[in-house]
């Protein structure tokens, strides 16, 4: 295992590019303040440098939040956003991954999207973002490395992607939640039903909107 130092490079290029992209976004962007002595158990236990956006993300922030946290990016957890990468996706001290084998949760959003880095969980390309879709409850190939999505949520059409999301009131919604939180749908995004400003909407813990993703994907049988 290689030492906190190792993984702490000199150069600080990633996080100015960080930086640079989210003082240049077309999103609203904002990194969290993050607590060095979490952070660096953090990336010592990921076993990632800091040249790596994902290692520049679990090292300097205490995540970020898109859109007034409609899209949550994980870091190293902060008073805004809790979870961090270590204890979210309950990385053993071997590197295994308790909640997705496989895979690496790294980002979710208000209405319990989430995206996952594959590590061979998914058939297709290791370091690629799956999205798991609550319209579909299917994993989908986003055909992007972190840094790529990173840059698309700093930068890409979120307003196009999200469309069949979101309701007339859903900055002011999602502006009460903290980030270990989401909005349960009712019915739920992928059954039939009214147009979703009609559908009962409720807070509960990003964990339950998780469990209730897997529990119907097991109910309906899908792979």
């Amino acid at each position: 295992m290689r030492s906190i130092n190792e993984l702490i490079l000199e150069s600080d290029s990633t996080w100015l590019l960080l930086n640079e992209w989210a003082s240049t976004s077309t999103n609203k962007v904002e990194i969290l303040s993050v607590n060095k002595q979490l952070s660096s158990n953090v990336i010592h236990k990921l076993q990632i440098t800091t040249k790596s956006l994902l290692g520049t993300v679990a090292y300097h922030t205490g995540g970020i939040l898109v859109e007034n946290g409609w899209l949550r990016i994980i870091g190293s957890g902060s008073k805004l956003f809790s979870r961090d990468l270590i204890d979210w996706n309950k990385i053993d001290s071997s590197g295994k991954t308790g909640r997705l084998s496989s895979a690496i949760l790294v980002a979710d959003d208000a209405v319990g999207g989430f995206y996952a880095l594959n590590g061979g969980a998914f058939q297709g390309e290791k370091g690629e973002i799956f999205y798991l879709a609550p319209d579909t409850l299917e994993w989908e190939g986003l055909e992007m490395q972190y840094s790529d999505f990173i840059n698309w949520a700093f930068y890409g059409d979120l307003t196009q992607f999200y469309e069949t999301f979101r309701w007339n009131d859903w900055v002011e919604d999602v502006q009460k939640l903290n980030s270990d939180k989401g909005i349960l749908i009712y019915p739920y995004l992928w059954a039939k039903g009214d147009s979703i400003s009609n559908r009962a909407r409720n807070i509960v813990p990003i964990e339950e909107l998780w469990h209730i993703n897997l529990e119907y994907r097991d109910k309906l049988g899908i792979k």
